[in-house]
């Protein structure tokens, strides 16, 4: 995450404030000391819960699932099908 100093920030504050709300989160340094961290207020934040089970019954996982194309895979590597 790239470090600026306060002087930095202030004289290029709109571009740096851009790039923030595009994902490029980057913190404030004053005399080197991390003051603050600037970032997107949309999109996933830290602490988020995550939605587990959302695509539940969307789709099915064929049993043979870790078997599929095992046959010309061990024909590639020199095996017989």
């Amino acid at each position: 995450m790239r470090t600026v100093n306060i002087h930095e920030a202030k004289t290029h504050l709109s571009r740096l404030v851009e790039q923030a709300a595009a994902g490029e989160p980057f913190v404030i340094a004053k005399a080197g000391k991390p003051m603050v961290k600037v970032m997107a207020l949309e999109g996933p934040q830290a602490g988020q819960k995550r939605r587990l089970g959302f695509l539940r019954d969307q789709f099915a996982v064929p049993d043979d699932f870790d078997r599929i194309g095992q046959a010309d895979i061990e024909v590639l590597f020199g095996g017989e099908a």
